[in-house]
């Protein structure tokens, strides 16, 4: 039997069986496998033809994928923020490839892909739905336009991504396994744990692990174990836009904000250039980029040409992004900004930098 038949029977097997507390771990553990079945299907078709790539390369400081339904305005918008040019019409399903452009914003150079409309059954393959989805994945992140007459698609844009191995705003789960050579599976925890430890076990047999040492350092839920024993899924930032808000009136406008106010939306018209600017810094932002102003030992800073890194980066990040050997001949830093207690306070390599710091490195001729 093929491992896609054998997914079929055991999601049937799960549709069959009553849910109650007798058949709630049975339902886990079949939930559990058809998880594993799905890893290998994946690995399978992965090891059977290599995937096409289609000349996207990431570029620049980050790259953006813009996702949401046909006619949605994202081709505009993507023109409006870039330097390239897509095609724009009021008929679906206007974009058929991907088109790569720059935005150019607080120093930086972003890539934003104007992707085809995603429509419901992307994950299965309709609509060249691997594709996008593929390099959606590789994005570091992802842009959600809809419009005021299509924020009910949502949910289709969010399960579609689920459905292909892409967790939107989520974390890596805080877990680590290690194999040994007997003694059985061994969950220990570092937080209070919802699950039941016997559950844990089942699920980690599911996927292969007959001798091993579990530490859980978060209350999961078995999709959460299951994601990270997976081990295929991609974890991405993302925001949300809605666009064409000239279109709606208050009142339709305040239904919306209520809809989607966990999502903390950029309501824009694309249109009439409203409110790109505060697009654009969410997007600088949500890409995880801050800028570093780097001080000379004589001479101005340049405000207009900063260092771009990503959120997180230390002085060393710094060192290597401007000379190989600096690392090695470095003595010090000086540091001015949020992430020191004082002005120009000295630091070593390892010290984290914060967005807007000003940077002079001291080292050794």
């Amino acid at each position: 039997m093929d491992i896609e038949q054998r997914i079929k029977e055991l999601e049937e097997e799960i549709k069959r069986t009553q849910y109650n507390k007798a058949t709630e771990k049975h339902i886990l553990r079949l939930k559990a496998r058809i998880a594993y079945l799905k890893k290998e299907l994946e690995e399978k078709k992965k090891k059977q033809k290599a995937q096409r790539a289609k000349g996207i390369k990431k570029s620049g400081d980050a790259m953006v994928s813009l996702i949401g339904p046909p006619s949605v305005g994202k081709s505009m918008l993507f023109n409006i923020l870039t330097n390239a040019k897509s095609t724009v019409a009021d008929y679906a399903f206007t974009t058929l490839e991907i088109h790569p452009g720059i935005l150019k914003h607080k120093g930086a150079e972003i890539q934003l892909l104007d992707m085809p409309g995603l429509i419901e059954g992307a994950s299965y393959g309709k609509g060249n739905g691997k594709e996008i989805l593929s390099v959606a994945r590789n994005s570091d992140l992802i842009m959600l336009v809809l419009d005021v007459y299509t924020v009910d698609y949502l949910e289709v844009i969010l399960n579609e991504l689920h459905n292909f191995g892409i967790r939107v705003n989520e974390k890596e789960p805080n877990i680590s396994i290690k194999k040994k050579d007997r003694g059985g599976i061994n969950v220990a925890s570092t937080v209070p744990l919802s699950m039941d430890i016997e559950s844990i076990k089942a699920i980690v047999r599911e996927f292969g692990f007959v001798n091993a040492d579990v530490l859980i350092k978060e209350d999961l839920n078995a999709e959460r174990l299951m994601d990270f024993l997976s081990g295929n899924r991609t974890y991405v930032p993302a925001i949300l836009v809605v666009n064409k808000i000239d279109l709606a009136d208050e009142e339709f406008l305040r239904e919306i904000k209520g809809k989607l106010h966990s999502w903390s939306p950029v309501f824009i018209s694309a249109k009439y250039r409203t409110n790109l600017e505060k697009l654009k810094d969410e997007i600088f932002k949500a890409s995880g980029l801050m800028r570093i102003y780097l001080k000379p030992q004589s001479g101005k800073i340049d405000y207009d040409a900063p260092l771009i890194l990503k959120k997180g980066s230390t002085v060393e990040d710094v060192c290597k992004s401007l000379h190989r050997d600096f690392v090695r001949k470095f003595r010090y830093a000086m540091v001015w900004g949020k992430s020191v207690k004082f002005p120009g306070q000295h630091v070593g390599l390892e010290h984290k930098l914060m967005d807007e710091d000003i940077v002079r490195l001291v080292i050794r001729r």
